[in-house]
């Protein structure tokens, strides 16, 4: 968890200082999602660079990843989903590694921050009404409304509450799960440093993969709501 008795965000506040960066520890998800944006990056082109028709093991990988989870979405969503699938992909990977990080001694998940959760959740709200309106104009409001006019003035309140707390419940899940896993894994580590802590870094490698994943086909779901028409 630290090198020499000093742990590794302390080293990493210090080397953003001697460039005259000076972030509270507090705010530290902010760097190691930053982090996580280049490490991304970085994957990107190595595995895209050199494009051929017989894939390398880097492109091998990229696509077999973006084909598998792109056949998902059109499976669930029909051709539509295409659309959205970028984003939804760059999402999925991006909560990933953000999960995964928590795992390296010494470093908080980002994900494990209340704040870094709440934008990607206010921003998938904000992203599923955005395409309900473009592909369906004022009609979209009709989602809201029930299949019935004389039912709106009940059903509109209902929907709206139940639209609001789509964020909530994404930020919730995603944030509440990713907090205990990193709390139980340094326990783990106290109590029993090596044979221990090994089967749960295991188990919490799985299980922050799947919290990705549920933030991904959450999103996606209600991306499919916004696709459909309003009965």
């Amino acid at each position: 968890m630290a090198v020499e008795g000093v742990p590794y965000v302390l080293i990493l506040k210090e080397a953003l200082a001697v460039v005259g960066i000076d972030f509270p520890k507090a705010h530290m998800h902010i760097v190691y999602s930053w982090a996580v944006i280049a490490l991304l990056l970085l994957l990107a082109w190595l595995g895209t660079r050199k494009l051929t028709l017989v894939p390398g093991k880097g492109q091998n990988i990229w696509e077999t990843l973006v084909g598998g989870m792109e056949d998902f979405v059109v499976q669930n969503m029909g051709e539509a989903g295409r659309k959205v699938f970028p984003v939804l992909f760059t999402l999925f990977i991006y909560i990933l590694f953000l999960n995964l990080s928590g795992l390296i001694p010494g470093v908080d998940a980002p994900t494990a921050n209340i704040n870094a959760v709440v934008g990607m959740a206010v921003f998938i709200f904000l992203y599923y009404n955005y395409w309900g309106f473009k592909l369906h104009g004022l009609h979209y409001i009709k989602h809201f409304t029930g299949p019935y006019w004389w039912l709106a003035p009940m059903m509109l309140p209902i929907e709206i509450i139940s639209h609001l707390a789509r964020p909530l419940s994404l930020t919730l899940r995603l944030f509440g799960n990713i907090r205990a896993e990193e709390i139980v894994i340094i326990l783990m580590f106290f109590l029993a440093p090596i044979l221990g802590s090994l089967p749960v870094f295991f188990l919490f490698l799985l299980l922050k993969t799947m919290q990705a994943f549920i933030f991904f086909m959450l999103s996606m779901l209600y991306l499919k709501g916004a696709f459909e028409e309003a009965h």
